[in-house]
């Protein structure tokens, strides 16, 4: 099935944050992390753009800006959170952008009485607050917030990715020019601080976040365009297994009993809301598809992981 593509690009992300806090723990700056991130994808869709002679330029740059922004502040907090957590916690954080949507959606989308909603967002919530009491020490308090801030942003941008969509940009384009623009900040970044890594395997770490991210990446992409959407959307979260597993191999994190019920209580939601979101779209297209008398259009952007 193609949507088991997902578990690749999952896996592939989930490493590209252990890559992110090797590089960090050898004295990689946040700068110098970001820019590795985006200078493959930047090569590969550029070169392949220019092969194939496809247009770069977009249908709405409008668009393009604000998803970047929302995105790259998101990429550059989760980030920082991966640097100064344990990876799971990170991961998990990170993670909850879809109980961002789903609580934007209960209180000002119209969705108040969504029984269904109110239950994801309440449990996701809860498990939030279950990984942090135990697994974020008095020092690591404004890494845990800004991780959450990272999700919160992080929703931002999947909203701006669903509306380049519907505007027809192709997902090659809408990567290419976020990478771009990650390259952008961390090139900024380094231009204020100056480069200071030169351990080689600082350097190797940065090489391997940037692989790990673009695999990840092309793999979600494939997954969403060829497999099915709901079980595409189930599987990313697959994510916070992974990174609990690298956690406990790499760095001997063993997660309190309290912090695994958050992440399961965070995995329930989200793909309680990944649920409640398609089968409402669902619905829609079937009244549109009744509304015209023929078939319904399918969705031209499917939901997809946090920016990674």
């Amino acid at each position: 099935m193609q949507s088991l593509w997902m578990l690749l690009a999952c896996a592939m992300f989930a490493m590209m944050g252990a890559f992110v806090k090797v590089a960090a723990d050898l004295g990689a700056t946040l700068p110098e992390i970001v820019l590795f991130r985006g200078i493959p994808s930047v090569l590969l869709l550029f070169f392949w753009a220019r092969a194939t002679r496809r247009t770069i330029r977009p249908a709405s740059w409008r668009l393009h800006i604000w998803r970047n922004l929302s995105g790259i502040a998101s990429m550059w907090l989760g980030f920082f959170a991966l640097s100064h957590l344990p990876l799971p916690t990170a991961i998990s954080l990170n993670y909850t952008a879809p109980l961002f949507i789903a609580g934007w959606l209960l209180f000002f989308g119209g969705a108040q009485k969504d029984p269904v909603r109110v239950l994801a967002v309440l449990a996701g919530f809860l498990g939030v607050l279950g990984i942090l009491r135990p697994s974020v020490q008095q020092d690591q308090w404004l890494a845990a917030l800004l991780g959450l801030a990272a999700g919160g942003l992080a929703a931002i941008a999947m909203m701006q990715i669903r509306q380049l969509g519907r505007v027809g940009e192709p997902e090659w384009r809408t990567v290419l020019l976020f990478s771009v623009g990650v390259c952008l900040s961390g090139g900024l970044g380094v231009g204020i601080q100056g480069w200071r890594t030169d351990d080689p395997l600082a350097l190797l770490s940065l090489a391997g976040l940037g692989v790990a991210g673009l695999v990840g990446q092309l793999a979600m992409t494939r997954a969403f365009g060829l497999g099915s959407t709901l079980l595409t959307a189930a599987l990313q979260y697959t994510t916070i297994i992974f990174a609990a597993l690298i956690g406990i191999v790499a760095w001997g994190d063993r997660p309190a009993p309290l912090a695994w019920a958050g992440m399961a209580l965070i995995i329930a939601s989200g793909l309680l809301s990944v649920w409640r979101t398609h089968a409402e779209s669902r619905v829609m297209r079937g009244l549109d598809g009744h509304a015209a008398s023929g078939p319904a259009t399918p969705n031209p952007s499917p939901t997809e992981a946090p920016p990674s």
